[in-house]
């Protein structure tokens, strides 16, 4: 999936009315409880303030490394969890604390679809009972019937109309997403939040899954945010990227300043991890950085820039202070001190012992 079929032209500006979502200084901290009386001994820090708007008609990916947090943000912004603090704004209504009965209605334009086609379908229930649910919990019945209806969303999103009372259990892998794209579109929603939509799913049949969210967009005007660790895969899909790491936004671009001039050191570390397929390299200096120890705990994070401990960069002042999301170019805006095709944002201040050796350059 090397081919980029986004064009490399600047995102949409967005409507007049601003962008379709607006999250403000979103965090989100899981309790951890211990003892008899289960008092609170300490948080688990998922999402630690976050700012970002997705405007309309664009897509937003979100790539980072496992437990950075992105899963966590996803689920946040359709509200299937509460926030800790911050605000989620959706067409300029404040969202962040409506209850279920208040959501009910922006459930027909905030939809989401899952990263494990196994487990977000009910084995109990047919692909007509399943596609149909939207309809009946929201109480609208279809143009047609709602038989029709469905079956013209499983055409849609190429499956057989024939397949209506045939059980999950039935189809592979891809088809099974393909099901749950299908309901996600039911009530022709106007932002889809997907959460890892291909990692479950065997290569080959990744690219035809990425492909049909595409396709979708163009047919139906749809908004996504794309969640993904493949950046093949939001390189493919994205107008403008957020990198995420330890609960954070470290950078946020679009695409193609992104990929050809990464500002943030983990952005660089991570470009340079994707696997280049081409017999006359090998055996050559690859670039690769590889970063030496582990992703810090989110329930004790480090002080400062939280990627400090594993930056070839950091200096005393990343240990101390931490880098605001600032644009340093149009549109690209970047968290850190001493960015990369960046000027320095504190020249002078004194490395880390050490911080040179937290990297080291690999070949093929």
């Amino acid at each position: 999936m090397t081919e980029t079929k986004k064009t490399d032209a600047a995102a949409p500006a967005g409507s007049p009315e601003g962008p379709l979502l607006k999250v403000t200084g979103l965090v989100k901290h899981f309790p951890i409880n211990k003892g008899l009386l289960r008092r609170q001994t300490g948080a688990v820090k998922a999402v630690d303030g976050i700012d970002f708007d997705v405007r309309r008609g664009e897509t937003l990916g979100i790539v980072g490394e496992s437990g950075c947090g992105k899963s966590t943000m996803g689920r946040l912004i359709t509200r299937l969890l509460e926030p800790t603090s911050g605000s989620i704004e959706f067409e300029g209504k404040d969202i962040t604390h409506l209850g279920v009965a208040g959501m009910r209605p922006l459930r027909r334009d905030v939809q989401m679809i899952f990263q494990d086609p196994y487990g977000s379908l009910n084995p109990r229930h047919t692909v007509g009972t399943i596609v149909s649910a939207p309809f009946k919990l929201q109480g609208v019945t279809p143009e047609g019937g709602l038989k029709a209806e469905v079956q013209r969303l499983l055409s849609l999103v190429g499956l057989n109309p024939e397949h209506f009372n045939r059980y999950p259990h039935e189809f592979s892998g891809g088809q099974r997403q393909r099901i749950g794209i299908a309901r996600a579109l039911a009530l022709k929603p106007k932002l889809v939040v997907a959460d890892e939509p291909v990692s479950a799913l065997d290569v080959s049949i990744q690219a035809q899954v990425v492909n049909l969210l595409d396709d979708l967009q163009e047919e139906l005007g749809l908004t996504y945010v794309i969640i993904a660790h493949d950046l093949s895969v939001i390189r493919h899909v994205s107008d403008r990227i957020a990198v995420m790491y330890l609960g954070k936004i470290v950078e946020l671009a679009d695409r193609k300043a992104l990929y050809e001039s990464p500002m943030h050191p983990y952005t660089n570390a991570l470009l340079s991890a994707v696997p280049v397929p081409d017999p006359r390299r090998r055996g050559a200096k690859s670039g690769r950085i590889l970063l030496k120890g582990d992703v810090p705990s989110p329930i004790s994070p480090p002080s400062g820039c939280r990627f400090h401990t594993r930056c070839w960069k950091a200096t005393e002042l990343c240990t101390k202070q931490d880098p605001p999301l600032v644009a340093l170019k149009t549109g690209h805006q970047v968290a850190c001190h001493h960015p990369e095709n960046a000027p320095d944002q504190a020249p002078g201040d004194p490395a880390l012992p050490g911080a040179a050796d937290a990297v080291v350059t690999a070949s093929e």
